[in-house]
C-alpha cells in the first residue's frame, strides 16, 4: 500500500465542468463525481429530485493525488473561483492505495 490524499469536493452540480477543469489544470490525472443530497447552511437537497434538468442538484468530486500539497492547492483554487456564489464544502483525507502510478503526473 502507497500513502496518497483525496480531496473531496461537494457543491452545485451547475459549476461541475468548470471545478473538474480546475482540478485537471491543478494535476489530478483523474476524478469521480457522484450525485449528492443533504442539509446544510444553505438548505436541504435531495440527490433524487434535483430540479430543473438535474442542475439544481449537489454532486460529490473525489480526487486522489499523491501529495497533501497538490490536494490543498486545488482546494484553494475551488474555493477561490466558486465558493464566494455557490454553496460548497471541501475537505482532505489521507488514503492508501494499490497503483501510485495511476495519480502520479
Amino acid at each position: 500500500m502507497y500513502k496518497a490524499t483525496k480531496l473531496v469536493i461537494i457543491t452545485e452540480r451547475v459549476i461541475l465542468e468548470g471545478v473538474t477543469d480546475l482540478i485537471e489544470a491543478g494535476g489530478a490525472t483523474g476524478w469521480t463525481h457522484v450525485d449528492a443530497g443533504g442539509r446544510g447552511s444553505r438548505g436541504k437537497r435531495s440527490a433524487r429530485r434535483p430540479g430543473v434538468g438535474g442542475m439544481m442538484g449537489n454532486v460529490k468530486i473525489e480526487v486522489i493525488v499523491s501529495d497533501h500539497e497538490k490536494a490543498e492547492a486545488i482546494m484553494t483554487s475551488v474555493a477561490d473561483q466558486y465558493f464566494g456564489n455557490y454553496s460548497g464544502i471541501t475537505y482532505i483525507e489521507p488514503v492508501e492505495i494499490l497503483r501510485p502510478y495511476k495519480f502520479a503526473v
